[in-house]
């Protein structure tokens, strides 16, 4: 192993339009209504529904932001490494995060169409019924501002912890 800076690097894609400049509205629109949906959510969770979203959604500059906004809040690499098999690492979780987690990939996927009644269920026996509502407004605007992202090609690896607000 190696503590060289590695300079090969492909370039960097262009975004393809900066969205929140031609929408602004929309844009503050989606910021009021995402600090509306994570109100009575422990943060730490928040970050983990949002990186699971961002990462099913191959949405990278999401992925970047959530990652540094999570260790900036203080929350461990194991854990967010982690993330993407946590079906085989659920002992770095408790089984509220994992009831989130697990509703976070039925409303982000919805392959079948819905969100399967066991999945709901178990997370109706972690969260309070307004605290599962909040849950699922978080999803859902994740899942729309990956979406953004994703088609505008929004370019990771810039944003600083505080940059959005």
């Amino acid at each position: 192993m190696t503590t060289e800076e590695i300079t090969d690097h492909a370039a960097e894609r262009p975004a393809r339009m900066h969205w929140a400049q031609l929408a602004p509205e929309v844009y503050k629109a989606m910021a009021r209504l995402d600090t509306a949906a994570k109100q009575g959510l422990d943060p730490s969770l928040v970050e983990l529904v949002r990186l699971r979203a961002s990462a099913l959604n191959h949405c990278a500059f999401c992925l970047d932001m959530h990652t540094k906004d999570a260790l900036a809040a203080g929350e461990s690499v194991q854990r967010i490494v982690q993330l993407n098999a946590w079906e085989e690492s659920q002992h770095f979780y408790t089984e509220k995060e994992l009831a989130a987690i697990e509703l976070t990939e039925a409303v982000t996927v919805l392959t079948d169409g819905f969100v399967p009644d066991e999945v709901y269920e178990k997370a109706a026996k972690h969260f309070e019924e307004a605290e599962l509502a909040q849950l699922i407004a978080t999803i859902a605007v994740i899942n729309a501002w990956n979406r953004f992202g994703v088609t505008t090609r929004m370019v990771p690896g810039h944003y600083q912890p505080g940059d959005l607000g």
